[in-house]
């Protein structure tokens, strides 16, 4: 017995999970059970389109990025998307996120996964899930967790075998979680990505693919829609794509859109037309100009991709801020030379990093307007914003006086120097002390002779601040000192290569310094937990180690500074900016906001979400500059972003 009317008005709300229909006997078909409501997300290769639940299909999508989002303002982004007229989202899943220690892995708090997949769901919105192993997105190396390079032979992203031992392991744990959310099972997960622009990456390993591919039919079964995604080059596509995954394209507003269809039609000849990264903004590393894509051309590429019946992922759709993941999660390119991506993900995107509706984002609604019906109702407002105004710090101390606190465990010895991942540590900073092997009464050259620093070394004698080197840019600086002084160097990891082909990226010292003509040996390396000591609420209020007198006056080098912002009963987001402060990192009650970086720019102000404070408690603030810290040492709290400065070239 079976009541049509019922089943039939079911299908229509895309919100519905299941049909209303029942059905008494055995003997049914597929296809009756389809018109009860059965669920299903396919490829149909005669009609070159989506099917969901039998019927064409057209996602409009925009990307969002929940690793970079608090989880308590997932719900506001994703309710903004919905209401400007998305029907899904896509989403990539940082490994190194979850697993950013071997064999730990984290999905809680603002690692839950599944929490953000059912809040997409209860939002209306399907999910285009792309798990990688390796994804890009700027993130510290591609996402893919850097205790792989404890492997030092390791070759990431092909078939060698410790790299498909991890990566299997890996996908044992995520696909599993992610299964039950498959649409076909009740879920909002309508396809799935393998890897990430493959074919931009040198190896072009066809058995490595292979092996993801039935690692992903393992897990998934065989009726998922799985796909991959490349840039619209002919060589890109043809190393990124593979027999039984379907070939998708991403390219932005500057190409010609149907030659770029066409490129995707000459390797998947039916299906739908698919731009899986439709650039609606761009990134900034530090020493750009703040990147801009025009409003008008995302309307205009947008309106034609869609009238062509293209299913479109506008990448990407909010902007995002990095708080408190890996120190700074934060990636890093290297063509010509390192460069290192800057804190905020603004990207141009239609919603800013606080979450604000743009008027891209407004354009963008109207276009979807003309191609399929939006929510109703008005556009969800923007969080408010306020001006705290200015903090007057104080000096707590330079590093290499507080070891006991940062390095509680003490340094390791080595003749020679030990990179980052050799000391597993992976992010942030390492110590190296060793001692002059002579009296330099002249100023000497401390040379990188194999751009061994990666990626900026701050170098003290004695605590006094000699000077600082720094990858492909700075290989000599000139220190003065005495027979046996002590010699700190500092090291700072920007952030590992996240694109092309030199993302086995190692940080600290990978090769030795010479200091005229000797080779520095003898070192301590202490391995620094800056985070762990201030989420400790150091220096605010650990009893176990008092602060010394604090002072007022500022001073050169690696110094953590300290002030707190008084309550007045309201947690609003707002914009920290440093002016006249040099190069450091920020925290705010414990988490880290990302590095700031001023005079280098484009970035002025690191973003402040409103959940991270109190409003009946003193908001801690701590800063660690590097360089030099300006005499006034006061930061300001401001109601809105500048992300966009003069820059000045390095």
């Amino acid at each position: 017995n079976i009541d049509l009317k019922a089943t039939t008005a079911s299908l229509e709300d895309d919100k519905i999970q299941t049909s209303t229909c029942y059905v008494t006997q055995t003997n049914y078909t597929t296809s009756f059970l389809q018109v009860c409501g059965e669920r299903s997300f396919s490829i149909d290769y005669k009609n070159n389109c989506f099917l969901k639940d039998g019927r064409p299909f057209q996602y409009i999508s925009g990307s969002i990025h929940y690793s970079r989002i608090p989880r308590y303002y997932w719900k506001d982004r994703l309710a903004k998307m919905y209401m400007a007229g998305l029907n899904a989202v896509q989403i990539y899943v940082p490994w190194n996120y979850h697993e950013a220690v071997h064999g730990v892995h984290n999905f809680t708090g603002d690692r839950d996964l599944e929490h953000f997949l059912s809040l997409a769901n209860d939002t209306g919105l399907l999910v285009i899930l792309r798990p990688g192993p390796y994804i890009c997105a700027e993130w510290e190396m591609g996402g893919l967790p850097a205790w792989l390079l404890e492997k030092p032979n390791i070759l990431l992203r092909s078939a060698d075998t410790d790299y498909v031992e991890a990566v299997s392991n890996w996908l044992a744990v995520l696909l599993p979680k992610v299964k039950p959310w498959l649409y076909t099972n009740g879920g909002n997960i309508i396809s799935v990505q393998v890897e990430n622009e493959y074919g931009s990456y040198y190896a072009c390993d066809y058995n490595y693919m292979r092996h993801l591919r039935t690692l992903f039919r393992f897990f998934l079964g065989e009726d998922t829609v799985l796909f991959t995604t490349d840039g619209n080059t002919d060589k890109e596509m043809s190393c990124g794509t593979l027999e039984g995954l379907y070939a998708t394209v991403d390219f932005g507003t500057d190409v010609n859109i149907t030659k770029a269809f066409d490129r995707q039609r000459r390797f998947e000849p039916h299906g739908p037309l698919v731009n899986s990264e439709f650039y609606t903004g761009w990134l900034d590393h530090w020493g750009d100009q703040h990147a801009v894509v025009d409003t008008q051309k995302v309307s205009r590429v947008l309106a034609e991709m869609l009238s062509m019946g293209a299913n479109v992922n506008m990448y990407i759709c909010t902007a995002n801020p990095f708080l408190s993941v890996l120190v700074s999660p934060a990636g890093a390119d290297h063509d010509n030379r390192f460069r290192s991506v800057v804190t905020s993900y603004d990207y141009n995107a239609p919603l800013t990093e606080a979450g604000d509706p743009t008027e891209k984002l407004l354009a963008i609604r109207d276009v979807i307007k003309l191609f399929r019906d939006v929510p109703s109702g008005p556009m969800p407002p923007a969080t408010p914003k306020f001006g705290y105004g200015f903090v007057t710090l104080s000096k707590v101390g330079n590093i290499s006086s507080l070891l006991n606190i940062l390095s509680p465990q003490g340094p390791v010895k080595s003749q020679y120097p030990l990179t980052f991942e050799q000391m597993k540590q992976y992010y942030g900073y390492m110590l190296y002390r060793t001692t002059l092997p002579r009296d330099l009464s002249e100023p000497t050259p401390l040379i990188s002779p194999l751009n061994g620093v990666h990626d900026r070394a701050y170098v003290s004698v004695n605590g006094e601040y000699q000077g600082l080197l720094e990858r492909d840019t700075t290989l000599v600086i000139n220190v003065t000192g005495r027979q046996g002084d002590t010699m700190d160097i500092l090291v700072e990891n920007m952030g590992r290569v996240n694109f092309g082909s030199k993302i086995n990226d190692y940080k600290g010292l990978v090769s030795n310094l010479i200091l005229g003509k000797y080779v520095l040996t003898d070192w301590e390396i202490y391995p620094l937990d800056i985070d762990g000591a201030i989420a400790g609420r150091w220096p605010h209020s650990d009893s176990r180690h008092p602060l010394p007198g604090l002072q007022r006056e500022p001073s050169s080098g690696p110094v953590f500074y300290t002030g707190t912002l008084q309550p007045i009963g309201l947690a609003w987001d707002t914009f920290l900016k440093l002016i006249e402060w040099t190069k450091g990192q920020v925290w705010i009650n414990g988490v880290n906001l990302g590095r700031y970086w001023p005079a280098r720019g484009p970035q002025q102000t690191l973003y402040v979400p409103g959940p991270l404070l109190s409003t009946s408690q003193p908001n801690n603030i701590t800063v660690l500059e590097l360089e030099k810290a300006p005499a006034h040492l006061q930061v300001l709290f401001m109601d809105r972003p500048q992300l966009d400065s003069p820059v000045v070239k390095p």
